[in-house]
């Protein structure tokens, strides 16, 4: 490379890519995710390929180095996205997430079912470290239960994504929280100790603002209620045996078993208690000499709907399978394309050293850490990339101006980890608004503790609270 991008042209992919994308989802709405935003990424790559190559006489071979990379990142995860696919209509027609509704909506008070699911969601991912396990099991049920109890989509999937990022934030069991630990070089219990002091307030918050919205808002009567557990009880087989699955399923979790493994196991235990419990309801998926075998196989792969006679619990118990994440994975091959070209440009890295240009002090240098971190999940579309390249530009930066690792650490989980969720085109939005049936755009304004976690990191450095350097050990 002659010379590194000045931020002026590094805008310049950003702006296009944000003003199509504007264009696209305004054109196409919610099928703009089937095929015109990923036309819009790729065409953002190649115009930054075309500025690379044609004023930085870059060569090819690095950007399709930089792009092999960063898929290469993510192929576990569309492996993971599509078995979750898999589990979740196994889930849903094996009777295991109508059980766990029926159950549900017998034993959580309609009024306080918004803080309810957050701090199930807390518990479970707190236990897991993994807001995508969460999400893909218990969470779809409680997106069930929230549905019948009269909720909006975007109010139960703000509750449930608020408590399963709180876990993946805090959690020793989480991936990027050591992740961020490990970049920064900061011992992992200091980092989820020193986090407290901003997480704690952001989910105390979040609470309070379920608990008033639950209390204030509509909720369905409780003679629909009864009626949505009569459907469901005709539908299917109720029992509690099916427990079982998410039971084990925990057991597993808890065992720390690899994801893919878990998530594999707990399919297959769907699909033998579907072919226990209901074998009507694949018997009716399928059409030929085996009906049984082709309705399990459905019901794992294809998109499948069920007529239960009431429209609410017909959206309910309808599935998509490995079909339905097929968009998902494909908007995220296109993105991990335009995260490579930036970072292959140095477009990404003249743009992150603007921010680190702005430090002046304690709130400064947290804000540019958050600014760079959001901008990150922005460009890159994973959250992975994003921890690793926080950390990397802004340890020296926080080495040398005094301050302890375990700042820039904490930051980063701050403005990483719990905001990658809230970006449409990123891995986490994509794979999240996917498994929940609800876009992006639709939870984004009730992920109260997503988006208060950084705004709470910036608020404890401009009092400088807990915050020390390290050269006169004073706060």
């Amino acid at each position: 490379m002659s010379k590194t991008p000045s931020p002026i042209v590094s805008f310049v992919p950003i702006i296009a890519m944000v003003a199509m994308l504007y264009v696209a989802v305004s054109s196409f709405g919610s099928d703009a995710l089937s095929g015109p935003s990923q036309v819009v990424l790729l065409v953002a790559s190649a115009l930054t390929v075309a500025i690379g190559m044609a004023v930085y006489k870059i060569e090819w071979a690095r950007f399709e180095n930089a792009i092999v990379d960063n898929i290469k990142g993510i192929a576990s995860a569309t492996i993971i996205l599509l078995i979750i696919g898999a589990l979740s209509g196994a889930w849903m027609l094996s009777g295991v997430v109508p059980t766990l509704i029926d159950y549900g909506m017998a034993v959580i008070n309609p009024r306080f079912f918004l803080a309810t699911a957050c701090i199930i969601c807390i518990l479970v991912s707190v236990m897991t470290g993994s807001s995508w396990t969460t999400i893909a099991t218990i969470g779809i049920a409680l997106m069930g239960i929230g549905q019948a109890q009269g909720y909006s989509d975007g109010w139960i999937a703000g509750a449930i994504i608020s408590g399963a990022y709180f876990g993946d934030k805090i959690s020793p069991l989480s991936d990027t929280t050591v992740l961020a630990a490990s970049v920064s070089h900061t011992p992992l219990f200091d980092h989820i100790r020193y986090m407290l002091y901003t997480t704690i307030p952001s989910i105390v918050i979040t609470l309070i603002i379920f608990v008033v919205a639950g209390i204030t808002g509509d909720v369905a009567e409780s003679s629909q209620i009864d009626r949505i557990s009569a459907v469901l009880n005709a539908r299917f087989n109720i029992t509690p045996w099916l427990l079982i699955v998410p039971i084990v399923t925990g057991v597993l979790i808890a065992r720390r078993v690899p994801t893919l493994i878990t998530l594999f196991a707990s399919t297959v235990m769907a699909v033998i208690a579907a072919v226990i419990a209901q074998p009507d309801i694949l018997a009716s998926l399928g059409h030929g000499d085996r009906p049984v075998f082709e309705g399990a196989m459905k019901m794992l792969t294809t998109e499948t709907s069920i007529s239960s006679g009431n429209a609410l619990v017909d959206d309910l118990i309808s599935t998509r399978g490995m079909a339905g994440m097929l968009n998902t994975v494909w908007l995220i091959l296109c993105a991990m394309c335009f995260g490579g070209t930036m970072t292959a440009s140095g477009m990404l890295r003249s743009i992150t050293a603007m921010f680190a240009r702005m430090m002046k002090s304690t709130f400064s240098l947290v804000s540019s850490t958050v600014c760079s971190g959001l901008f990150l999940n922005l460009t890159t579309a994973d959250q992975y990339i994003s921890i690793i390249l926080t950390g990397n530009m802004f340890r020296n930066i926080y080495e040398r101006e005094g301050y302890e690792s375990r700042l820039l650490s904490r930051t980063t989980e701050d403005s990483v980890t719990v905001t990658s969720v809230l970006v449409p085109w990123n891995s986490c939005g994509m794979t999240q608004s996917t498994v929940l049936g609800v876009p992006t755009l639709t939870y984004l304004p009730y992920c109260f503790f997503n988006y208060l976690s950084p705004i709470m990191s910036m608020i404890v450095a401009a009092f400088s609270y807990k915050i020390y350097r390290k050269a006169t050990g004073k706060q």
